[in-house]
């Protein structure tokens, strides 16, 4: 994902500007873009007038055939009653109160995390009109931010369901930052999908072969059994797996390396699931530090909400940052 600063009133401008141009590039027409355009604006407006400022997130929507995803990010003072700040008319800052109403109304999906005290976060989605997409329920949200400064991300990660109703999660980070790791990542994540849904092991045996000529990548695979009722994970180096189901949280074991040059143990280990289990898996990017309990209800949201909040609030800051979350 893009990231835009929103610090200043200069800032909404700018990011009007950008996502925008990435709206056209994605196949929206003029007046689409124009409804893109008017909730960007209304979303980095709020993040000044309610946030103390904050960031937009910004990028394709991976599950519909033209459509982009918005997130707007802060840590102001966020909302007691979400349904009453949707209202229009309601405002607590001496504005008109129409800005939230308008994403809403003009937005194809919204969906919104806060709790007072502990800021915002927005999910903005805009489509094609007649395009097709997804219906229900979504499963999977991914959110890649590059280290600031960067202009492409070293993280990537990536889906793939299989015929049998399994699915097979990646997390890969190029070792590094910048055009190098992003190559690293990228190769990784090709070759994840021309071997998925496979044991975790063969994935990990291919990617590791096919990396060798770039400047590798720590990489981990999930893969969950056609009736979700077991979760296979294997990873090399430093990337973070969390499994939630009805049973609580575990953390998902990795072993040492660098996927393309040094591997020392390539194993997968089997986790039983209760219910319907979440996967949550990240890049280093992202501190180990954090915990549910510090986010209530957050797995409840859209996974692409639920990423974007554990960006904001345990994101490092000094490198790329990947966050996936896959909801069962």
């Amino acid at each position: 994902m893009d990231r835009q600063p929103v610090d200043d009133p200069s800032h909404v401008a700018e990011a009007r500007r950008r996502i925008s141009t990435l709206a056209a590039r994605a196949g929206l027409d003029e007046t689409e873009c124009g409804r893109v355009s008017l909730v960007v604006t209304e979303l980095a407006r709020n993040l000044l007038q309610h946030g103390g400022g904050g960031e937009l997130l910004f990028g394709l929507d991976a599950e519909v055939d033209a459509g982009v995803e918005v997130l707007a990010l802060d840590r102001g003072r966020g909302m007691a009653d979400v349904a009453r700040c949707l209202r229009d008319g309601y405002s607590t800052a001496g504005t008109p109160g129409t800005g939230l109403g308008a994403v809403q109304r003009l937005a194809d999906e919204i969906a919104i995390h806060s709790r007072p005290g502990a800021g915002t976060v927005i999910l903005a989605r805009l489509r094609r009109r007649g395009g097709t997409g997804t219906s229900g329920p979504r499963h999977l949200g991914l959110v890649t931010v590059p280290r600031s400064g960067e202009t492409v991300c070293g993280d990537s990660g990536g889906m793939v369901k299989g015929s049998d109703g399994s699915v097979a999660l990646l997390m890969a980070d190029g070792l590094g930052h910048g055009e190098l790791a992003a190559v690293a990542s990228r190769e990784a994540r090709r070759l994840f999908r021309a071997q998925a849904p496979r044991d975790p092991v063969a994935i990990l045996q291919a990617v590791h072969a096919g990396l060798r000529h770039t400047r590798g990548a720590a990489v981990a695979v999930a893969v969950v059994a056609p009736n979700g009722r077991s979760v296979s994970y294997g990873g090399i180096g430093n990337i973070a797996g969390l499994l939630v189901d009805e049973s609580g949280a575990r953390r998902m074991v990795s072993h040492n390396g660098t996927a393309g040059h040094t591997v020392f143990k390539l194993q997968a280990f089997s986790y039983d699931v209760a219910g319907h289990p979440t996967i949550v898996m990240h890049s280093d990017g992202l501190s180990t530090s954090w915990s549910l309990d510090s986010h209530p209800g957050l797995l409840r949201q859209d996974p692409t909400l639920a990423a974007a909040t554990l960006y904001r609030d345990h994101a490092r800051g000094r490198d790329d940052c990947g966050v996936l979350v896959w909801k069962g």
